[in-house]
């Protein structure tokens, strides 16, 4: 007997070296002397090879309008823009994307061939520019582009608000500045909820050549106390391009904390910018909340508010922005029946300071891939 559980120790003990081998790596010798290093299973992550890859970008907004304007009423089915491009990972740090937007936006003056000396002013053919043409560099807290690049001026708010294929976000809509703009910019991601971005960029936009040697420098500040909710603050600096006395530095000014999340977003922003265009005097700022509020699956309920006032110049009774200054309402339901896919019945009314108010009844449909 005493035999029997010596033996069954033995085994036991031969058992457990046998198991913890197996996460180690063991060295066979072959005839030959030489020594084999066979690698056994460990509990090690495999970390897969990177393999270098990239994909479209498509994403195309369009719509239909029911306007009326101090009393003149207008129907049009529109496509308002597409996007086309292609984004490619390099490597795990090195990447590179290029992206066209095609926009019914410019205008063309024609003459009524029956009726002398009557023109109209009419939508032009599809226009094409080049929006993003840039690389990047991306590693631990350092985040690096070039060229044609995304501006931050307002990237945060567009995000959050989540409907540009409805209506601009506020800086955007308004002109504040632009969406993209050659230059260069690097975001600091110091820890987790704090991070740090600057821009030096042409400051003309993408749809403009570099014209003079004015640079506009831009700083922000982002801040993410808890989970889902955002603050930012953001300052840039565009000098003038001349010694005329007309001409100053342009300079804007952002606040803005929104929180996002499954059970609904609400977001608010303050922005003001003096010296638009580097045109003395012409200031002006405006406010912006919006959120939208989930009802059942797919669908959500989003609401809008916009207030711009710009500066009175010398004995002007009204500011110099008599086309936006005032007040937009936006109210409508969102159906996002598939990921990429989202269409908003919805309902605008504008009361501008110049005494022209407008309303419409729109259907918006926003597609991406």
């Amino acid at each position: 007997m005493k035999k029997i559980y010596l033996s069954m120790i033995v085994l036991f003990g031969m058992s457990s070296v046998l198991m913890a081998q197996t996460d180690q790596t063991v060295v066979v010798k072959t005839q030959t002397d030489q020594p084999v290093v066979v690698t056994t299973q460990t509990d090690q992550p495999v970390v897969p090879a990177f393999k270098p890859s990239g994909k479209p970008i498509v994403t195309i907004f369009s719509d239909f309008t029911n306007s009326t304007t101090n009393s003149k009423t207008n129907n049009a089915f529109e496509i308002s823009r597409a996007y086309f491009g292609y984004g490619y990972n390099f490597s795990s740090d090195f990447s590179a994307k290029v992206v066209f937007d095609v926009a019914n936006s410019a205008t063309v003056t024609v003459t009524d061939p029956n009726k002398s000396g009557v023109t109209a002013t009419l939508p032009s053919a599809y226009s094409a520019f080049l929006k993003n043409a840039y690389g990047e560099y991306n590693h631990g807290i350092l985040t690096a582009d070039l060229g044609l690049v995304g501006d931050n001026m307002f990237s945060l708010q567009e995000s959050v608000w989540g409907k540009r294929y409805l209506y601009k976000s506020f800086q955007d809509q308004y002109g504040f500045g632009n969406s993209a703009d050659l230059g260069a910019k690097v975001k600091i991601q110091f820890i987790p909820e704090v991070s740090l971005d600057l821009q030096v960029l042409n400051g003309e936009g993408y749809k403009k050549v570099q014209a003079d040697s004015t640079f506009k420098f831009a700083a922000g500040l982002t801040v993410q106390p808890i989970k889902n909710l955002f603050a930012r603050i953001y300052y840039d600096n565009m000098a003038n391009q001349s010694y005329a006395t007309t001409k100053v530095a342009q300079t804007s000014l952002n606040f803005f904390v929104g929180y996002k999340s499954e059970q609904g977003t609400i977001a608010a922003e303050y922005n003001t910018q003096n010296g638009k265009g580097n045109v003395k005097g012409q200031n002006w700022s405006g406010i912006s909340v919006y959120g939208n509020l989930p009802i059942v699956k797919k669908l959500s309920v989003i609401a809008r508010f916009d207030d711009l006032m710009s500066d009175k110049i010398g004995t002007a009774t009204k500011g110099w922005d008599t086309s936006s200054d005032g007040q937009v309402y936006i109210a409508g339901i969102e159906f996002a029946p598939v990921k990429g896919i989202q269409i908003t019945p919805n309902f605008r009314y504008s009361n501008l300071t110049s005494g022209v108010t407008s309303s419409s009844i729109n259907v918006n449909l926003g597609v991406s891939f």
